[in-house]
């Protein structure tokens, strides 16, 4: 298959389908959300297939985990869908007006940003957050998953597929891909497609960076931090130790690091207990050790550089630190810039620690977990982005626009402005 024709095909679809009304996407994403409720038996039967496949040729539990759907997380793909079907439509939004001179109007609009690669491991339910935030936002998307995935995959990429026939938008609006063939031609593709989303493994996100002149936007790890302050609540502390690990241990905003103050030591073996209830190994320091005991506990994370790990799974690093600064001085040494919490009763200590931890989320009193743009009412996300150019934490819907600029004449020249002609006027309008 000539992947650069079909690429160009995406592109002319996406023209189409972010110049639409506003109220064809909105009808596209309806229909989605009643494919979802309409083939679940389906949906669930393709998975099936994956699941068998994956046990068979044991794939590591991590990636098992992240592939399975139920009906309970289609039921939240669904909620997802029609929270983005409510929002108002934002493409062609004015963002500001500015009277260039009298009868010289010129508009910054909101504007789909084009045609988005996603490429992506294990997780079928990316197919219909990234699926619909694409359509909400006016893209075109093509999607890669894993083979692990594909039966899941290809029949959730027909529920978007139809989904927009049924409203009389480009299908290719719209592309799956299967394979490993189709990704070296599609990242030469730079003409066609706009920004590439890897969303799954550091190894995954650093090989695409490297084969690409695409823009790439995710995050390679997600190394996240609770710090537990002096002042912070044992049993808050305890709550939300486990939740961070053990609501979803194959999350990237699992929490992988407890940071301790040394002057909070004694409630350790509170949260220890509590986390090795669970099921969680813990593996700390030399002071950490000396106060959590043997049971459950391993060697020093440092002695084999496990500060930087991210586990996936039920084990859970535990370092001590001097204070707050040493805290900060971690995170920023070994994290990934994805999320940090810090629990604590001082608001002071509160506020220096979300001032000046230099990640993409930053918490007081509150668990790792709710980095997600389903949490942060975005309606899904399309992946976290841990770097500082455009978004920044879980991407939803603003995060796949960009801008254009309308200007409005009655005929004007350029050449009618300069010293000693007409000056413009500037003027800021509502």
């Amino acid at each position: 298959m000539d992947w650069t024709t079909r690429a160009a095909d995406v592109r002319r679809a996406q023209r189409v389908l972010g110049a639409a009304p506003g109220a064809k996407r909105t009808a596209a994403l309806e229909a989605l959300a009643t494919l979802l409720r309409e083939r679940e038996e389906a949906l669930l039967a393709a998975n099936a297939r994956d699941l068998e496949a994956a046990d068979v040729e044991g794939l590591e539990a991590p990636l098992r985990r992240r592939l399975g759907l139920t009906s309970e997380k289609l039921a939240t793909l669904r909620e997802g869908v029609l929270s983005l079907a409510r929002a108002d439509d934002p493409v062609g939004r004015p963002l500001r007006r500015t009277e260039l001179d009298d009868g010289l109007v010129l508009t910054q609009v909101a504007a789909p940003l084009g045609v988005l690669l996603i490429i992506f491991e294990s997780r079928p339910d990316a197919v219909v957050q990234i699926g619909a935030l694409a359509l909400r936002a006016g893209d075109a998307v093509i999607l890669k998953g894993g083979r692990e995935a594909k039966h899941s995959n290809a029949a959730l990429v027909e529920c978007l597929r139809d989904a927009l026939t049924s409203v009389g938008l480009p299908v290719d609006a719209v592309l799956g891909v299967e394979g490993r063939a189709p990704i070296s031609a599609l990242l030469a593709c730079d003409h066609d497609i706009d920004l590439v989303i890897p969303r799954g493994s550091g190894e995954l996100v650093r090989t695409i960076q490297g084969s690409t002149r695409i823009p790439v936007l995710g995050h390679a790890e997600g190394v996240c931090h609770l710090f537990v302050d002096e002042s912070a609540d044992p049993a808050m502390a305890a709550r939300l130790a486990v939740d961070g690990k053990c609501d979803y241990p194959a999350a990237c905003n699992a929490t992988e690091t407890l940071l301790v103050h040394r002057a909070w030591l004694p409630n350790l073996p509170l949260v220890g207990a509590a986390l090795r209830d669970q099921g969680v190994t813990l593996i700390a320091d030399v002071e950490a050790r000396a106060v959590l005991g043997n049971a459950g506990v391993e060697a020093e994370a440092a002695a084999s550089g496990d500060w930087r790990a991210e586990y996936g799974d039920l084990r859970l690093a535990v370092a001590v630190v001097d204070d707050l600064d040493g805290a900060v001085d971690h995170i920023h040494r070994y994290g990934s810039a994805h999320t940090d919490a810090i629990v604590t009763d001082d608001p002071d200590a509160a506020a220096s620690f979300l001032a000046r931890v230099d990640a993409a989320s930053v918490f007081h009193n509150a668990s790792t977990r709710f980095a997600d743009g389903y949490r942060y009412g975005l309606g899904a996300e399309v992946g976290i982005a841990t770097g500082r150019i455009h978004a920044r934490g879980p991407v939803g819907v603003e995060g796949l626009l960009t801008t254009r600029w309308l200007l409005r004449g009655t005929g004007q020249a350029a050449s009618d402005y300069g010293p000693g002609r007409r000056a413009f006027t500037h003027r800021r309008l509502d």
